[in-house]
C-alpha cells in the first residue's frame, strides 16, 4: 500500500472511531492496513479478527477510502442491520468532512424481501391470497400491511413491515423469478425493490447477504451492482451458505401452487394435466414417505430418483414445459394484471420445471436426498469451491474475515472450502485480466481481550462419551450444578433439540426451588426475542441448539457461564457432509479429518466465542465431552478456541462462578 493510501486510511480510521466514541486498537489498525493493502494492490485477503478487534470498522474505513463501488456480503440479518443502522450513519458525517465528499451506502436484499405493489394492489383474485381471506386474523394482518405500505416513507422491506403472518407476507410478495420487470409493470417506478437496487446501485458501499451474492455467482446471473471489491464478513459461513442458497427442493406443495396459478390463468388441458401430475406427485412422495418410516435404513442419500418417485416427477417435467411452451405462445396479453398473473405463473413453473428436470438426471457431485418429515426432495452440490473460484475470487478483490477462520491455528480449511488456492493446488488457467486466486494474504489481528484471565475452560474429564440418546445422566447433572452455583446467568449449547428438551426437563426439576427463568428455544422462534429476553432477566437460562451457537452478543451479567453438551460433530445422516467425508475417503484422505473435524473446531470456536464479549466480561465455558481431553483429536479443537484458562477441577469451576454471581448480586445485577 502506498504511503498515501495508508495515511489517509490511518487518518479516516481515527475520525470514526472518534465518531463512535471509542479508541483505535492494534489489531484494528493492522487489520485495515491490510484491507486497504488488497483493494489497493489487488489481492485477496483472509483475516482472523477475534471478538472485540473491532472489525466491522477495520474493513468498512478502507472501503470508503478506496473511491471504488464495495460489495459487503454478511450472514446475519442482524450483523446487516448493524452495519447500515448502527455502523455506517455513526461514522459517515467524520469520513464525509476527512475524505472531502458524500460517501453514500446502502443495503440491498432478494426481492422476495419487499412487498410487490402490482400483487397488493392487482384486481385478479391471487391463488396465494384467496384462501387466507377466509381467516380472520390474517384478513387483520393483510389490512396492516396495506395500511402500512400506504404510510409516508415506508421502505416495503420485510424487516420493517409490521408483524404479519409468514402467508400474508407471501401473498403479497413474488420471487424474482415471478416478477413482471418494471419495464411492464404499472408500479415499476414505485416498485419497492426496484428503488432499493437503483440506490445500491449509486453507493459506495452496499451491504447485501451471503445467499444473493451466492446465487448470482452460481447462476452467473447478475442480481447485485457491478462492483470493484467483495468483503466477505462472517466468511466461515460463506460456504454453507452457498450450498444452501444452490439447494434444489421439490415438495408437492410448490407443484401445486405453480399448477394452480397456471390452471386459473390459462384454464384447459394442459394446465388440468400439470395439476394432475401435481395430485399423483403428492400421493407418491407419501407412499415413500410411509415406507421410510417402516424402514428407516433406507433413508438418506440417494444415488438417483427413486423409482416410486421417478414417473410422477418425469409427468411433472412433461407438463411443466407444456405450460410454459403455452405461455410463451400466449403473446397477445396486454392487460397488466393478466401480464403480471402470467409473469407469475410463468416464473411459478419454470422453477418447478427446472428443478425436476435437475432431479430426474442428477450429476455425479450432486448429493441428493429426501426429508420424510416435510416430505421434501432435496438436491445440492457436493461442494461449491470450484464455481466460487471461477466466478468470484478471479473478478475483484475478495476479504474474507471472521472471529473464526482457522482451523487449529490453519486457515487452509476455510481457505479452500470458499475456493482459495492453497500450496501447490493451483490448476486454475487465468484469462488476461482475472485475479489469481493464489494471491492471497492470511493474517491473524487476535483479540485486545485477555481471555486466559478474563475466562476459564472446564474440562470434565468423569463424564461419559456422549452417546445417540442425548446428555448422560452425569452430563445433567454437572449442567445443573454448574447452573446452581453461576445463579443462573447461562447459555447452554447443545447439538440437538433432543439435548434441549432433556437439559428442560432435568433443570426444571433440580432448580425448581430456585426460580430461576428458563428460556428454551423452539423451532421456528425469532432468535432476536429470545436473546432479547435472555439479556433483560440477568438470573435467566437459555437453551438452544445450533443456530444459537453463532452471533449471539451478550455482554455482561447475563451470560457468565456457557456450557456446550457435546462436540458438535455433524450428524451421519446428515447428507452433504456425509457424501464430503465419503469423497474424501474415497479419494485416499480421511473425512473425519478433512470435513467432520473441522466443522467441528469451527462451531466449537463459535459456540465457546459467546462468553467473552467485552473487557470487563468473565466467566466460564463448560465442555461436558471428555473426548476433547481424551482423543488424539481434542488438542486440534482447543486450539482452535479462545485461549481460556483451562481446569478439570469441578470444584475450582463452582467457586468462581459463586463469587461472581455473589460480586453480580453486591452489585445489584
Amino acid at each position: 500500500m502506498s504511503n498515501d493510501f495508508n495515511e489517509r486510511v490511518r487518518r479516516a480510521l481515527d475520525a470514526a472511531v472518534d465518531a463512535i466514541g471509542g479508541e483505535a486498537r492494534d489489531g484494528q489498525i493492522e487489520m485495515a492496513e491490510a484491507v486497504g493493502n488488497a483493494l489497493q494492490n489487488q489481492n485477496h485477503l483472509l483475516v482472523q479478527a477475534g471478538t472485540g478487534t473491532g472489525k466491522s470498522l477495520a474493513y468498512l474505513v478502507p472501503a470508503l477510502v478506496y473511491g471504488k463501488k464495495v460489495l459487503v456480503a454478511t450472514a446475519t440479518i442482524a450483523l446487516q442491520r448493524q452495519l447500515v443502522e448502527r455502523d455506517l450513519p455513526k461514522i459517515k458525517p467524520a469520513l464525509d468532512k476527512e475524505l472531502g465528499r458524500d460517501l453514500t451506502f446502502a443495503i440491498y436484499k432478494g426481492v422476495g424481501n419487499y412487498v410487490c405493489l402490482q400483487k397488493m394492489n392487482g384486481s385478479e383474485g391471487d391463488p396465494d391470497l384467496e384462501p387466507l381471506m377466509e381467516i380472520g386474523a390474517l384478513e387483520k394482518d393483510a389490512k396492516r400491511l396495506k395500511a402500512w405500505v400506504q404510510s409516508p416513507g415506508a421502505t416495503g422491506d420485510r424487516d420493517d413491515a409490521p408483524d404479519v403472518d409468514r402467508r400474508v407476507w407471501l401473498a403479497n410478495s413474488v420471487s424474482g423469478r415471478e416478477c413482471m420487470g418494471a419495464e411492464d409493470c404499472p408500479f415499476g417506478t414505485q416498485c419497492f425493490a426496484v428503488n432499493a437496487k437503483a440506490k445500491a446501485a449509486k453507493a459506495d458501499v452496499v451491504v447485501t447477504n451471503h445467499t444473493l451474492l451466492a446465487i448470482e455467482i452460481v447462476d452467473s446471473h447478475p442480481i447485485l451492482p457491478d462492483r470493484d471489491a467483495v468483503i466477505l464478513d462472517e466468511a466461515h459461513e460463506f460456504m454453507d451458505r452457498t450450498t444452501q442458497a444452490v439447494t434444489e427442493e421439490l415438495t408437492a406443495g410448490r407443484v401445486e401452487r405453480a399448477a394452480k396459478m397456471a390452471k386459473k390463468h390459462m384454464p384447459g388441458k394442459a394446465t388440468i394435466a400439470f395439476e394432475k401430475a401435481a395430485d399423483t406427485f403428492y400421493e407418491a412422495l407419501q407412499d415413500y414417505a410411509e415406507m421410510l418410516r417402516a424402514d428407516p435404513t433406507k433413508a438418506g442419500r440417494m444415488p438417483e430418483v427413486p423409482s416410486i418417485l421417478e414417473s410422477p416427477i418425469r409427468k411433472i417435467k412433461e407438463t411443466a414445459s407444456a405450460v410454459i411452451q403455452l405461455i410463451q405462445a400466449d403473446s397477445d396479453v396486454i392487460e397488466v394484471d393478466s401480464m403480471a398473473e402470467r409473469a407469475r405463473v410463468k416464473g411459478a413453473t419454470q422453477e418447478v420445471l427446472t428443478t425436476a428436470t435437475k432431479m430426474l438426471k442428477p450429476g455425479h457431485h450432486q448429493v441428493m436426498w429426501f426429508e420424510p418429515t416435510f416430505s421434501t426432495l432435496y438436491l445440492a452440490p457436493l461442494e461449491v469451491s470450484n464455481v466460487l473460484r471461477e466466478n468470484l475470487l478471479t473478478k475483484t478483490p475478495v476479504i474474507a474475515t471472521s472471529a473464526t477462520l482457522t482451523v487449529g491455528k490453519s486457515f487452509d480449511p476455510i481457505a479452500k472450502s470458499i475456493g482459495f488456492e492453497t500450496g501447490d493446488d493451483s490448476a486454475l488457467e487465468l484469462e488476461e485480466g482475472d485475479i489469481d486466486p493464489a494471491n492471497v494474504q492470511m493474517l491473524d489481528v487476535g483479540s485486545p481481550f485477555d481471555f486466559a484471565k478474563q475466562g476459564a475452560l472446564y474440562l470434565p474429564r468423569h463424564i461419559p462419551e456422549p452417546g445417540r440418546d442425548g446428555p448422560s445422566k452425569e452430563a445433567l447433572t454437572e449442567l445443573g450444578e454448574l447452573i446452581e452455583a453461576a445463579g443462573g446467568r447461562t447459555l447452554a449449547l447443545f447439538s440437538s433439540w433432543r439435548g434441549v428438551d432433556a437439559a428442560e426437563v432435568h433443570l426444571r426439576k433440580v432448580l425448581e426451588d430456585l426460580k430461576l427463568p428458563i428460556i428454551v428455544q423452539r423451532k421456528g422462534d425469532s432468535i432476536g426475542s429470545l436473546v432479547d429476553r435472555f439479556t433483560k432477566e440477568p438470573s435467566s437460562i437459555l437453551l438452544g441448539t445450533i443456530s444459537l451457537w453463532q452471533g449471539i452478543d451478550v455482554p455482561g451479567p447475563s451470560c457468565t457461564l456457557v456450557v456446550i453438551d457435546r462436540i458438535p460433530f455433524p450428524r451421519p445422516d446428515e447428507p452433504v457432509m456425509a457424501a464430503r467425508s465419503a469423497e474424501a475417503d474415497e479419494s485416499g484422505g480421511s473425512g473425519f479429518m478433512q470435513v467432520s473435524l473441522p466443522r467441528a473446531a469451527l462451531l466449537l470456536a463459535q459456540g465457546t466465542g459467546r462468553l467473552i464479549r467485552s473487557s470487563d466480561d468473565r466467566g466460564v465455558v463448560a465442555i461436558l465431552d471428555s473426548r476433547i481431553v481424551t482423543k488424539r483429536y481434542g488438542s486440534l479443537l482447543l486450539n482452535s478456541m479462545p485461549p481460556f484458562w483451562r481446569t478439570s477441577d469441578g470444584a475450582v469451576i463452582r467457586e468462581s462462578l459463586k463469587r461472581l454471581d455473589a460480586t453480580f448480586k453486591e452489585q445489584g445485577l
